[in-house]
């Protein structure tokens, strides 16, 4: 079977419509089940399942260069939250040097897209607003789109450069 896509950051898969989508690899570098009490759902306990297809780690992937069309990269987004809240438990919590960490990511997820692929990107700026973030990405978005009660989430779409298919390329 030829993957049509791969998610860096799977997680829960809180993205996915199907969370099992044949078409995908999920990686995350967790495998755990949490469940943390929660009076808004029906038994009172709020259960994610963290099952990635492949345990790595997206500053390092175990994958080939050019293998992906499209890849999806929702990473770590908070810089502080409670040791044992659903927030943290959810995407996880940046650490140490973010920055460099979240250009590692950047990198692997467009060494790993293949020529001329996308790249969707997810960011939520409710603790680091996205001017901080574009600049470490090693080419510009193409267009985006923000969601949200209060529009802080950016769902941002990259390609990857082809020469052979730029306009200017002759």
């Amino acid at each position: 079977m030829t993957y049509q896509a791969l998610d860096v950051t799977a997680g829960g898969r809180m993205a996915w419509i199907d969370k099992h989508d044949q078409r995908a690899v999920f990686v995350d570098r967790r495998v755990e089940t949490l469940r943390m009490k929660d009076a808004s759902v029906k038994n009172g306990i709020r259960v994610l399942e963290v099952r990635p297809n492949v345990q790595a780690d997206f500053t390092a992937l175990p994958f080939p260069s050019d293998c992906f069309p499209l890849v999806l990269f929702d990473p770590p987004h908070l810089r502080s939250a409670g040791p044992k809240s659903w927030l943290r438990a959810k995407y996880g919590v940046l650490e140490g040097d973010w920055p460099a960490m979240l250009r590692a990511g950047f990198l692997e997820c467009f060494r790993v897209l293949a020529p001329a692929g996308t790249l969707v990107f997810k960011w939520n700026e409710y603790q680091i607003p996205l001017s901080k973030i574009l600049p470490l990405a090693p080419v510009p978005p193409l267009f985006g789109h923000r969601s949200g009660r209060h529009s802080k989430t950016h769902w941002l779409v990259f390609t990857k450069p082809n020469s052979r298919l730029h306009p200017t390329a002759r």
